[in-house]
């Protein structure tokens, strides 16, 4: 679901980047009101998780893969507003250092992923928690919950890759950018998601909240206080494990639908390459792909993992001791 640079026009970017604008303003600020700067550490530990999920890919026939995002269950644990900026921080590192996602692009992934995924399902997940009195744990809820929003926001991404050749095209009348309409990339995203995508968001959501209320059973009613954030050991062990566990999405070869590159393309079917794909940004990531030169893919994967989710720890925790410091000053 990580829409690369060049397949979206610009214009479409700039659009998306906007609309999410509004969107982390009102997050921080909810953040701020609700959730003590001690707990902001959390949203690290959060993101870490959402992070390591994003690298199991799981393969589907016809050779795309796809993976969990886990915006549900960072709203059912910390709200829908730390979701957001937990996995729009998750979505920047990606595109920044491992060149997953784009640049340019960055604001319409952040709208699916960050935005509609984790409100969605969170407003469905709360919903059916509170109407159905003997649903044990909310997980019915959850579970509801994280497939309906992951499969909105492959949505999403679906019309906004479909609506790319509708609204850009070259003098001779070819797709400038993605060159698939909606009558393609439709099916495409909603296939994969309405099957095995939406059932890896489902199991990865359910399996991390029943976890958590094992070892933590209180943990949502701590998030209030201020308390200084501690996060459990048995769930750093769960942390460190998945980490070990990654090089599991590698065996789900061929790329994502829609992310292919732009020497692919012409091979999926479309039979050229979209002058906009040709001269649009070339963003050179410090570890594409997730892999560290002169080491083998595993190993990197697995360094990649452990870089990916230490530096989004350490920067939630830099970003609390900053607030902390404001506040002292403050006082």
């Amino acid at each position: 679901m990580h829409i690369p640079d060049n397949y979206l026009s610009p214009q479409t970017c700039a659009v998306m980047a906007a609309a999410m604008v509004p969107v982390w303003t009102i997050s921080i600020k909810k953040i701020k009101k609700e959730i003590p700067k001690e707990k902001l550490p959390l949203m690290g530990v959060a993101a870490a998780f959402s992070f390591i999920s994003m690298m199991f890919n799981v393969p589907i026939p016809g050779g795309t893969t796809g993976h969990a995002v886990g915006g549900t269950l960072i709203a059912l644990l910390l709200g829908p507003y730390a979701a957001c900026i937990s996995i729009s921080v998750t979505l920047l590192l990606q595109a920044l250092i491992f060149g997953d996602g784009g640049i340019l692009s960055f604001g319409a992934n952040c709208f699916n992923m960050a935005f509609v995924l984790p409100f969605v399902g969170y407003i469905i997940a709360t919903f059916i928690n509170k109407h159905l009195k003997k649903n044990k744990n909310g997980l019915l809820g959850a579970t509801i919950g994280s497939y309906v929003g992951i499969n909105a926001a492959a949505l999403c991404a679906a019309i906004e890759f479909g609506i790319q050749p509708m609204l850009f095209q070259d003098a001779a009348g070819k797709a400038m950018y993605c060159p698939y309409g909606l009558n393609i990339s439709i099916p495409a995203m909603l296939g994969g998601h309405l099957t095995f995508f939406g059932l890896a968001e489902v199991v990865f959501t359910v399996f991390v909240l029943l976890f958590v209320e094992k070892v933590s059973p209180n943990f949502k009613a701590k998030i209030g206080n201020r308390e200084k954030a501690k996060t459990p050991l048995p769930i750093r062990i769960l942390l460190a494990a998945l980490i070990v566990l990654t090089p599991i999405g590698l065996l789900a070869e061929g790329s994502a639908w829609g992310e292919w590159s732009k020497d692919e393309i012409a091979a999926t079917g479309v039979g050229f390459t979209p002058s906009g794909m040709m001269s649009g940004i070339h963003y050179k990531a410090l570890l594409p792909d997730y892999s560290i030169v002169g080491l083998p893919n595993w190993f990197g994967y697995i360094l990649s993992a452990m870089i990916g989710a230490a530096v989004l720890v350490i920067l939630f925790k830099l970003i609390s001791g900053v607030r902390s410091h404001k506040t002292a000053s403050a006082e």
